[in-house]
């Protein structure tokens, strides 16, 4: 029984492990977006998911892929694109989000659509604050063909992992910080920057996120420097998760100002 318990929970947590997308990341984003609400949007979003809520819920999308009540939603948190596509491509793909199916691009203005005709969904304001977050990891937006990073081994400080891992876990546990206090890092950080960035357009981003990708896929990660690899991007990584946050903020303070 012992044995059988074990292996179940073994199993259990690789599960866990194959599909969660970093706690910290997430949490830095809804945090950055929390602290950028209007002090009325942040009453309406409270009383949606309680005090901090939109911090707390933001990893609960995927803890619901683990739930087959939600299975329609596993291609909700990425979008397959291949190489070399042109502004126009991208345009196009995020204009049309039914063209590849349902996956991340159609996910996201599928909630933002839901919420602007009920505030009070509460499941699209999860789901919401989560995909926002997976819209700014690279490899969210990685190839089909190795699974979005997930078909590419490396190394990372002795640690077998998969390149999609690296961006979901181990580059943002690096930097050493809680959410909080990476969340006041960039928040410092980015300080001076902060307008240009509330102006950038949900597609802006995207164009931004798509050029790291493909930059990133250039690496050779079968030789892995470490340091090298975290000196060089680690200013990208804390762009992202700032960008993430600031463009979920605008969002919701455009969606509940205009609900009133």
């Amino acid at each position: 029984m012992k044995r059988l318990l074990f292996t179940s929970v073994l199993f259990a947590v690789l599960v866990l492990n194959t599909f969660a997308y970093d706690m910290i990341g997430h949490r830095t984003v809804a945090d950055i977006a929390y602290h950028n609400l209007n002090i009325e949007v942040k009453k309406q979003v409270d009383n949606l998911l309680g005090i901090h809520g939109l911090i707390y819920f933001s990893t609960w999308a995927d803890d619901m892929r683990n739930d087959s009540t939600y299975a329609y939603s596993y291609n909700w948190h990425f979008q397959n694109l291949p190489d070399s596509l042109t502004t126009q491509d991208l345009q196009n793909l995020w204009n049309n989000p039914l063209s590849q199916g349902e996956h991340l691009f159609f996910a996201i203005q599928k909630m933002i659509e839901r919420l602007k005709k009920d505030k009070n969904d509460t499941e699209a304001l999860k789901f919401l604050v989560h995909f926002l977050g997976d819209l700014h990891q690279p490899f969210h937006l990685g190839r089909e063909g190795d699974r979005g990073g997930n078909d590419i081994q490396t190394k990372w400080f002795g640690q077998n992992i998969r390149v999609h891992q690296l961006w979901d876990t181990n580059l943002i546990e690096h930097q050493g910080y809680s959410y909080t206090e990476y969340s006041q890092y960039l928040q410092d950080k980015y300080s001076k920057q902060k307008s240009d960035f509330k102006n950038v357009s949900i597609f802006q981003s995207i164009q931004a996120v798509y050029a790291l990708r493909q930059e990133l896929y250039t690496y050779d990660y079968a030789k892995m420097h470490y340091y090298e690899y975290n000196f060089k991007y680690k200013d990208k990584l804390d762009e992202m998760l700032y960008r993430a946050g600031i463009q979920l903020a605008n969002i919701l303070n455009k969606i509940y100002t205009a609900a009133r």
